[in-house]
């Protein structure tokens, strides 16, 4: 059965319409895998996002980045800031699973291109994580290089959300988090746009957890007894989009993304890895480009203002989502986070 999202109890983020699923996949083309790992003391998986239906080595997609606190360990920023390109599967997992999530992969992109470091250069493999040690028995690092292929083969555009996959172990507020997505369709100039944002959240005291504006995390906080933590968990952030935004822009984006994630309430500590990642899929930058000059469309910057709101809406919807969508846990050494869900009607109606 489907989990309900944040709206289903009546809380709606924003002013923006969502896209029909209201998530990520509402940008045409993406697509969103899971494995999941859950059996006692194991809460772990990996999360696969593809950009694009078609081979993504061959036609990259422009990208751009923004590290709000650099607190972590993902894979293959350099080459985004470089060449603002993306050009494999997004991969989400947990901090020790980031080798072999990018063997995995590597893996998958050599079996999809035999050109790949023969009779072309290489590939960059884009792997981001958080750390789930507080359920998972994340020194075990039980993902092994397999459910990469099977999280991306089973990609699609309905998706689960809350504790699966890369989530599963994942805490956000002193409570469960996850994975959580979320969409936005706005009308600029008269022609309809998405923007969808899908979240691995990780992060935040449970005292700051504010839903659309509202503080809650105090009393929940008081009511779970749990003692004054630092705020040093991590999120990992993912918008697309398929308005053509230049590199330039999606960083600019990116930028957007951290204010959805303020709007609940985190405070970005010092421990925290919060890293946002945007793309686009209006434009196609082919690998084996003959042409000096190419031709791409590029979004008016006095018309953006409308892409930045929706891309703060999605991402703290997706937040939200990834919290309420969850379930009450318990992992290793008897662990537990509690859902969301538990609280959220003592303070909504």
């Amino acid at each position: 059965m489907k989990s309900k999202k944040i709206r289903d109890y009546g809380i709606e983020i924003g002013k923006f319409k969502t896209g029909l699923r209201n998530q990520i996949t509402d940008v045409d083309g993406v697509k969103v895998g899971h494995v999941t790992l859950d059996d006692g003391k194991i809460k772990t998986g990996v999360t696969a996002l593809i950009p694009h239906e078609g081979n993504i080595f061959k036609e990259k997609l422009k990208a751009g980045l923004f590290v709000l606190n650099g607190f972590g360990k993902t894979m293959g920023l350099v080459q985004i800031e470089e060449l603002g390109t993306i050009e494999t599967p997004l991969i989400l997992t947990n901090t020790l699973s980031i080798g072999t999530c990018a063997n995995g992969l590597i893996g998958y992109m050599l079996r999809e291109n035999r050109d790949i470091g023969d009779t072309t250069g290489t590939v960059n493999p884009l792997v981001c994580e958080c750390n789930d040690g507080f359920l998972n028995d994340i020194r075990g690092r039980h993902v092994r290089e397999s459910h990469v292929i099977s999280a991306i083969d089973n990609a699609d555009m309905e998706f689960a959300e809350g504790n699966v996959g890369a989530g599963t172990g994942m805490s956000c507020f002193g409570l469960k988090g996850g994975i959580g997505s979320s969409s936005r369709i706005v009308e600029i100039c008269e022609k309809e746009y998405t923007v969808g944002a899908l979240v691995l959240s990780n992060f935040g005291k449970c005292k700051d957890l504010e839903v659309n504006g509202k503080n809650i995390g105090f009393e929940i906080n008081s009511i779970l007894k749990e003692e004054e933590q630092r705020e040093k968990g991590s999120i990992i952030v993912i918008i697309a989009t398929d308005a053509p935004l230049s590199a330039r822009q999606l960083k600019r984006l990116s930028k957007r993304g951290g204010a959805g994630i303020v709007r609940t309430g985190s405070h970005l500590g010092n421990g925290s890895g919060d890293i946002i990642i945007s793309f686009s899929t209006a434009n196609k930058i082919k690998h084996y480009e003959e042409n000096a000059e190419i031709c791409v469309n590029i979004f008016n910057d006095d018309k953006i203002d409308k892409l930045f709101h929706c891309a703060v809406e999605s991402v703290e919807e997706a937040i939200l989502n990834s919290m309420i969508c969850s379930d009450d846990v318990v992992g290793r050494d008897g662990n537990k986070r509690y859902s969301l869900k538990a609280f959220i009607d003592l303070y909504f109606k």
